[in-house]
């Protein structure tokens, strides 16, 4: 997986749109069930790990430093998904 700081950047500032969305998400709707509330707390939780990864990717210049940073990228996106 080539490096691309254009990409990383569209990246960081996708997350930076879904985090400010799950913030306003939930200021409107306060309803939740504790199962909803969980489970946005653990979405918000992946994504601050996401910019992190993502802040450390940006910097980092060992390959092999590089490939554990987009293995633990990888792993944070499928557990969003799921």
């Amino acid at each position: 997986m080539a490096w691309d700081g254009d990409d990383l950047a569209g990246q960081a500032e996708d997350t930076l749109e879904r985090q400010q969305a799950l913030v306003e998400a939930r200021f409107s709707r306060p309803n939740l069930t504790a199962e909803q509330r969980v489970r946005n707390t653990e979405l918000e939780s992946l994504r601050l790990s996401r910019a992190r990864i993502l802040a450390q990717l940006e910097n980092a210049t060992n390959p092999a430093h590089r490939r554990m940073l987009e293995g633990a990228l990888r792993s944070v996106d499928e557990k969003m998904r799921a």
